[in-house]
């Protein structure tokens, strides 16, 4: 990997391969570890592959101030991260958080953004408006707002609450071993807390231009903490032509899951030329 200076920070990424760039945008608690499946397939279907790790996780640097984490300042993070790899325009691959990154910087940036596929998380309005069922699954993060409280339930009994969180999926030990350096645990809640809670919320966001990239929007059916009705929804907010893929037996990590079926998925809907 190799560090890039964007702004007042630096992160780590991960940059391989030539051909039609790939953007890949990682959420909590991960980090562009979490896309090794994807980089290599697509790196030898003839596509550049780009996975930093976002500020705030992994090897990047992790701001201290809560405010440093709001979406619009990583959008910005991305952008100059493009620009400082020479990359005027990628296709967009995003999970969980990043997702929430993704459709801003497809929705604020369409000339940035040639093919965009969200992963889990669908668009913030549609998420806003998936009713009680999302907001049950999405308890956690009225939990995350209470500093040093939500660090130490999650940390209490060697991470057990961490541990019973993610369903115990077999990447739960490389989340620990990263969310166990100094910062990092707080860095990666900051995330929440900057953009979440009863103060705010993807609500809460000025109206949004539609999406005008084409977009694959991706969900799997044993995801723990998103309805289908939010990536579903998504089709609204989209004026390029939209397609939905449902995996079945994944959860919520399915990149991890079935590694296989989305890279097939990915280098079928990603045009090589760009």
């Amino acid at each position: 990997m190799k560090r890039v200076r964007v702004g007042d920070i630096e992160l780590a990424v991960r940059d391989e391969g030539s051909g039609a760039p790939v953007l890949f945008l990682h959420g909590f608690p991960d980090s562009s570890h979490l896309w090794r499946h994807q980089v290599g397939a697509l790196v030898q279907a003839g596509f550049r592959a780009i996975a930093p790790d976002l500020r705030g996780f992994g090897a990047s640097d992790k701001p201290a101030e809560t405010k440093a984490y709001g979406l619009q300042a990583i959008v910005k993070d991305v952008l100059a991260l493009l620009d400082a790899l020479g990359v005027p325009r990628a296709h967009v691959v995003c999970h969980d958080f990043g997702a929430a990154v993704g459709w801003l910087l497809a929705s604020l940036h369409p000339q940035r953004v040639d093919r965009f596929v969200p992963l889990s998380v669908g668009s913030p309005q549609s998420f806003s408006a998936a009713g009680f069922a999302q907001r049950e699954k999405s308890w956690y993060m009225l939990l995350f707002q209470f500093r040093d409280v939500a660090e130490d339930i999650i940390t209490r009994e060697n991470w057990k609450f961490l541990r019973e969180f993610a369903r115990h999926h077999p990447e739960t030990e490389k989340w620990i071993a990263d969310l166990s350096r100094p910062g990092a645990l707080a860095a990666a809640l900051n995330w929440y807390r900057a953009n979440s809670g009863p103060e705010r919320s993807f609500g809460a966001l000025p109206a949004l231009p539609k999406v005008k990239a084409p977009t694959l929007g991706v969900w799997s059916g044993w995801d723990a903490y998103l309805t289908e009705a939010q990536m579903v929804g998504s089709a609204a907010f989209v004026e390029g032509p939209w397609r939905y893929e449902r995996f079945e037996g994944a959860s919520h990590w399915l990149q991890l899951d079935q590694p296989d079926k989305l890279n097939r998925l990915l280098i079928d809907f990603l045009p090589r030329g760009g």
